[in-house]
């Protein structure tokens, strides 16, 4: 309760650490001389205490406020230790507070920091009563202020962590230096300490660590189902195989090193693999995971329904083959309740059905063409009589299809009745025009064939010295012979005939070996009437042997010229 001290060489004291260790602290004299006592703070532990009775400590304090009232100065009661504090201690204390003319009482904690700047700053307002009178809280209330006031420093704090530190190899010296100047550091420093915002910044360096180690995790995940699609293809390699077995297998593969790394330091997160430049290969020791030995059984599960699909996909070939309901252009409608099944549906979807049906419709349809065309041949006498040039009258297409009526292969085109018309009046043009672009064979035609064979086997002669003077020659595409007769490939495009009478009208004017002369220039014309549909192969515009240089379109009518614009777009 003194007044007055002297503090000659004493040593001024930061922490209970410094006791009896005086050497490893900082050496901070207090001033010399006297130095005079202008407040006190009675400080009253309201924690409970191993082998410590509060009344008898109450009775203690009591008789030292005695002892400081009669200095005349001013006293300030702190509660210590309020986070562990007993609440009768403190209702008691309070009590004692209040009979003693209203002492100022401040609830305090030092481990938590709470109030205890409000202790010291109540002390001095009652020394200098010019200074605002400081609001005296309630522990539990001045904790929870300071509970969010630290929580928002810490937001803020980490806020400016996870924007300056991106990188898991950052360390602290470097890290608290550049943060230093911001107020977000300096707060949560000053309010919680340098180790608590050090401790944040290493769990938040840990993060980017796992971050990064969990980004490498799945990119290697992902490309192991390549590598096992590269390295073990083949179901019957790896049908039986356990997972150990079957990494075995894969570093015996050629290829084994092109996808994975075998690594010295196990497992492959706990070196520093993920860290380097090199780091694609997948780590050998990763296919020891649950969920890499996940991906190798996907991928047996994967490689068994491909082999199932595929024999699905034969299966279905086969019923399409062996079913008498599947006949040329039946739609897949028609078709699909006599030749599916549930096993079927259970490993493919309809559309994959369809596309194979559809091919096979195509097979089937192609082969129900030639051997019509062949019964067409077969009854050749059906077609003498027609006229030259003539479309068969709907009388004699009638005739027609009563002789063929009966036959097979006749009866295979039911559903196709317009393509059978077509064949029809294809074949009678070509039993009239009976020329390799108009064969029913296409490509296949023997003529075209041979030129075909003639053009590929024997060289052609050797281009005469003075074709040099003759750029047309070579443009036009003219022969070996004369170099002053230019070759014209030409397209005749016309419907219901009008295609047949402008090439017959073209060649009355030519020479017997299909020139003809205009203002003494010759040309070797080679005429390809069309009049059917442009995108069967027996009409198309150009063929292997036949490049045109030009099309004439003819037309009489609007049914005709229709045609002629149709087939253009076509071509």
């Amino acid at each position: 309760a003194a007044t007055k001290l002297a503090s000659a060489e004493k040593l001024m004291y930061f922490c209970t650490d410094q006791l009896g260790l005086e050497q490893d602290f900082e050496q901070k004299q207090m001033p010399d001389g006297k130095l005079p006592v202008d407040g006190f703070l009675l400080c009253v532990d309201v924690s409970r205490g191993m082998n410590r009775n509060f009344d008898e400590q109450l009775k203690f304090v009591s008789n030292l406020y005695n002892q400081l009232a009669k200095t005349k100065k001013p006293v300030v009661v702190v509660l210590t230790k309020c986070d562990e504090g007993v609440e009768r201690y403190i209702r008691d204390a309070h009590a004692f507070a209040l009979g003693k003319k209203n002492l100022q009482v401040v609830e305090t904690s030092a481990r938590s920091n709470v109030n205890v700047e409000l202790a010291f700053g109540t002390l001095v307002q009652l020394l200098d009563r010019s200074r605002g009178k400081a609001k005296i809280v309630p522990y539990f209330e001045a904790l929870k202020q300071q509970s969010q006031q630290i929580a928002a420093a810490k937001d803020r704090y980490e806020w400016l962590v996870g924007r300056l530190v991106k990188s898991h190899h950052e360390a602290w010296p470097g890290a608290s230096r550049k943060m230093q100047a911001a107020p977000e550091f300096r707060d949560y420093v000053y309010l919680e300490g340098t180790l608590k915002a050090k401790k944040l910044f290493l769990q938040h360096v840990q993060r980017l660590k796992q971050e990064h180690i969990e980004r490498r995790r799945r990119a290697y995940l992902a490309l192991l189902p390549q590598a096992l699609d590269a390295l073990v293809p083949d179901l019957d390699e790896i049908d039986h195989l356990s997972r150990a077995k079957a990494e075995k297998l894969l570093e015996a593969k050629p290829d084994f090193l092109k996808w994975f790394v075998v690594l010295e330091e196990t497992p492959w997160d706990a070196g520093g693999h993920a860290d380097r430049a090199d780091s694609e290969r997948i780590p050998f020791d990763l296919l020891e995971t649950p969920a890499a030995e996940q991906l190798y059984e996907a991928h047996r599960e994967k490689l068994r329904n491909e082999r199932r699909r595929a024999e699905m996909r034969r299966a279905f070939r086969r019923t399409l083959e062996g079913s008498p309901f599947v006949t040329p252009g039946k739609p897949w409608e028609e078709a699909r309740s006599f030749i599916m099944n549930e096993d079927f549906y259970q490993w493919l979807e309809e559309p994959v059905y369809m596309e194979i049906y559809g091919q096979h419709q195509k097979q089937l349809i192609e082969r129900a063409k030639e051997d019509f065309q062949e019964l067409l041949l077969e009854y050749s006498e059906l077609f003498y009589e027609l006229e030259l040039d003539a479309k068969p009258s709907k009388e004699k297409m009638a005739v027609i299809q009563e002789v063929l009526g009966e036959e097979q292969r006749f009866k295979a085109l039911q559903k196709l009745q317009a393509e059978r018309d077509a064949l029809v009046l294809k074949h009678v043009h070509f039993v009239y025009h009976p020329t390799k672009e108009t064969c029913p064979s296409c490509a296949a035609c023997v003529d075209a064939r041979v030129e075909q064979l003639l053009a590929s086997r024997f060289a052609r002669p050797p281009e005469r010295q003075h074709h040099q003077h003759h750029p047309q020659q070579h443009r036009g595409g003219g022969g070996a012979g004369d170099p002053n007769v230019d070759r014209i490939n030409l397209v005749i495009l016309g419907k219901d005939g009008l295609a047949r009478e402008l090439a017959n009208e073209i060649r009355a004017l030519c020479t017997s070996d299909d020139r003809y002369v205009l203002e003494g220039k010759v040309y070797e014309l080679a005429l390809r009437p069309i009049e059917g549909n442009v995108r069967l192969p027996v009409n198309a515009f150009q063929t292997p042997t036949f490049q045109p240089h030009g099309c004439l379109c003819l037309y009489n009518s609007k049914e005709s010229l229709s045609y002629v614009a149709e087939s253009v777009e076509k071509s």
